[in-house]
């Protein structure tokens, strides 16, 4: 061979990446019987680093071959400088969540972004965040409670029956409403729980009992089922209702155990396949076109159908108790990933951890807190809020915060006065503890219409006492 001597760095100069595939080319190349001039060897090598299929047979370098071959971890840098991207309310936002929007749109996929009036920190997107990226979904730009969401019932039953019917209205509550742990004795089946990916997807298919065992039960902390007043205030609506005051169900609830396992399942597997700086890490992704993108994206979908399942059962049984059906029924969700059209007409993956969609013509839900009122809107399609808008007031007082500092006595005469009778409850999802819902609602008019109102008058949450010092 000339006496040439082949040498690790000059492998490396030709583009070969470090590791095992450099040893399994440094053994074949100085082997004794191995014979080729310098231009010779450094053909060969340049072509087996474009080509390494043709050299899948050939016994002096299949291995190295191989080695090229496998998937390499995906080591990637963020960019220099976040992308542009629009901040609603921005007064009320604290540092942390700004901080980890910056983040998010250096993210290499990141096509636009936007945060909404009610952020506040998270993992990974802050809550309230919004980013569209490029054929990708990040898990902990979803949420842990995967299609988590709002619905409401509209009944045409006057108002009064709140106060005539009080003790009967907050015993249904109690009956037919379970929160955290308490789930059914005897749930209802539905149909979301054939689906054919409880049968083909492992993590999935060990999901399957405890997804019938909480089936028409929701979380807990902020998650709520509550009895209130309904005012339309515009007859131009998509409901076909009158203008007036309704009886209404309100309930905030997700997916439960099981979209938390998917949660955490695919986060790992994200993080394990994409190389993120410490800072990024939970802002992980999988790609579209691999198969674990593919089986999140169906994972994420079935998520969301059962967090609705959930919202319908919870709905059946109020309306059983009331002896009425619905003339109207709203339902959006906020912890999700969509496909979506960007300006340009190029499809995007956007992402909503705790934003409402609010694209145009689109209904939605924002409530406000237990006292005060939130909104039936429609959304205006606001480019420069990723179609977008706030999912509820948001906090302003961390959940540690409010239990350490607010007193149980004047919440409760503060909730009272509001003419609101609370069923379980903690101190950290006292109104106190979230921003002012006209404040945010304020900042949003640009990205949705008011058409009407809902006040909460009787308010079930997890647990049986009220505004409990610990959960």
């Amino acid at each position: 061979m000339e006496n040439i001597k082949i040498t690790g760095d000059r492998i490396l100069r030709l583009g070969f990446p470090e590791g095992k595939v450099v040893g399994e080319l440094l053994k074949a190349l100085n082997s004794p019987n191995f014979e080729l001039s310098e231009n010779e060897v450094e053909n060969l090598l340049i072509d087996l680093k474009n080509n390494p299929v043709k050299y899948l047979d050939d016994k002096r370098f299949m291995d190295a071959a191989s080695e090229l071959l496998k998937p390499v971890d995906l080591v990637l840098q963020l960019k220099d400088t976040p992308d542009p991207y629009k901040v609603y309310g921005a007064d009320g936002i604290e540092e942390g969540a700004l901080s980890q929007m910056e983040i998010a749109m250096r993210l290499p996929i990141a096509k636009a972004g936007a945060l909404m009036a009610d952020a506040h920190q998270g993992y990974g997107l802050p809550i309230g965040g919004v980013l569209a990226t490029e054929n990708a979904v990040i898990p902990y730009g979803v949420g842990v409670d995967i299609g988590c969401r709002m619905c409401m019932s509209i009944f045409d039953i006057s108002e009064s029956i709140i106060d005539e019917r009080s003790s009967d209205l907050k015993n249904m509550l109690i009956n037919n409403a379970r929160f955290g742990r308490d789930t059914f004795k005897n749930p209802k089946d539905h149909e979301v729980l054939e689906n054919s990916l409880f049968n083909e997807i492992d993590i999935i298919r060990k999901l399957k009992d405890k997804a019938a065992s909480q089936i028409g039960s929701s979380g807990g902390g902020n998650h709520f089922v509550e009895f209130g007043v309904t005012t339309i205030e515009s007859a131009d609506n998509e409901l076909n209702l009158p203008k007036g005051r309704y009886l209404a169900v309100l309930s905030h609830s997700g997916s439960r155990g099981m979209g938390a396992a998917i949660a955490n399942h695919y986060t790992k597997l994200a993080m394990a396949k994409c190389d993120l700086p410490k800072e990024a890490k939970h802002l992980a992704w999988l790609d579209l076109d691999t198969e674990e993108g593919q089986e999140y994206w169906l994972a994420m979908n079935l998520a969301g159908d059962y967090a609705s399942a959930c919202h319908h059962q919870i709905h059946e049984r109020m309306a059983v108790g009331l002896r009425a059906n619905p003339v109207a029924m709203i339902e959006n969700h906020h912890n999700f990933a969509w496909k979506e059209k960007d300006a340009e007409g190029n499809e995007v993956i956007v992402h909503r951890k705790g934003a409402t969609p609010a694209g145009k013509g689109v209904l939605g839900i924002i409530p406000g807190t237990m006292t005060e009122p939130g909104f039936i809107v429609r959304g205006k399609g606001n480019n420069d809020s990723v179609n977008s808008a706030s999912h509820g007031a948001g906090r302003v007082m961390s959940r540690t915060k409010a239990k350490s500092t607010l007193n149980p006595e004047n919440v409760s005469k503060y909730i009272s006065n509001a003419g609101v009778e609370v069923i379980g409850s903690g101190l950290d999802e006292a109104p106190m503890a979230y921003k002012n819902i006209h404040a945010v609602m304020e900042s949003q008019k640009d990205l949705v219409e008011v058409l009407g109102t809902f006040q909460p008058r009787i308010v079930r949450m997890c647990g049986d006492k009220k505004f409990r010092e610990e959960d």
